[in-house]
């Protein structure tokens, strides 16, 4: 049960949330004040901002199990820097399959400069909208796992969510470690959205 505290924080988020995807679909759409006020309550009272999403492969072991594991995913009102950091587990499309999405760690943003272990690769910096994302495994070589290593840095606009929940198991299941500030500003989300038996019976589906 969320606290009124929790509640009020989610709330906000929603109603941010809510605002940004209205505002999207009233710059495409050009809809009227009334049109516009009426998808802001629909998305306001009706939606969620989190969804459910399965991921299976041994990159991010220990947060996902090595076999399908079911997340509970925030979605983002935007993505730039001022909703996702270093440390998250974000969820992206995969470079090489666009229907495809998949879960990496955000290792390094815009402006950072990225210098190999391989003194053959000349050290460069990620562009405006660039980010670099890794594997979690750390039993895994770099040429083994699918991240940033292998596929080069992935445009911002491609990450649709953060990961905040994870289920291995009906019995091995909790939130997903992220930066600080992301776990702090996604608590409110896990509080009322979070419904556990929902996640068993997706994983089950899946």
């Amino acid at each position: 049960m969320a606290s009124i505290t929790n509640y009020v924080r989610y709330m906000a988020h929603k109603l941010e949330y809510s605002l940004t995807l209205s505002l999207k679909k009233h710059t495409r759409e050009k809809l009227s004040d009334r049109e516009l006020f009426g998808v802001v309550m629909k998305n306001l009272f009706y939606g969620r901002i989190s969804y459910l999403h399965s991921d299976k492969g041994k990159e991010m072991a220990p947060t996902m199990g090595t076999n399908e594991s079911t997340l509970l995913v925030r979605k983002l009102p935007v993505v730039d820097t001022r909703y996702i950091f270093v440390g998250d587990a974000v969820v992206f499309k995969d470079p090489n399959e666009t229907n495809k999405y998949i879960v990496r760690r955000l290792a390094a943003l815009e402006g950072s400069e990225m210098v190999s272990s391989d003194e053959k690769d000349e050290p460069f910096v990620l562009e405006k909208d660039q980010c670099w994302v890794v594997a979690e495994n750390q039993e895994m070589k770099s040429k083994e796992a699918y991240d940033s290593r292998t596929f080069g840095p992935i445009s911002m606009a491609d990450i649709v969510g953060r990961a905040i929940y994870c289920l291995r198991t009906a019995v091995d299941h909790g939130p997903v470690s992220n930066s600080e500030f992301a776990m702090d500003e996604d608590s409110p989300i896990l509080a009322v959205e979070l419904d556990v038996d929902e996640l068993a019976k997706g994983h089950k589906a899946s």
